[in-house]
């Protein structure tokens, strides 16, 4: 079995059952490495603490 045969079946099911074979193929996804959307996230981020700093944990009032 190789990628290209998965993905091939992937093309053959339902719309239907997407949300479903979604689910089971993100547990095979290693977590100790990030995601596309996550990588764009944490681009984001340093983006928005390069253009606007941060607010330091004094400087919150917590009350």
């Amino acid at each position: 079995m190789s990628k290209e045969m998965l993905k091939g079946l992937i093309d053959l099911i339902d719309e239907s059952d997407t949300e479903t074979i979604f689910r089971v193929l993100v547990r095979f996804v290693p977590e100790d490495k990030a995601l596309p959307d996550e990588i764009e996230a944490i681009e984001r981020a340093n983006e928005s603490i390069a253009q606007h700093g941060t607010v330091s944990h004094d400087s919150i009032n917590w009350d």
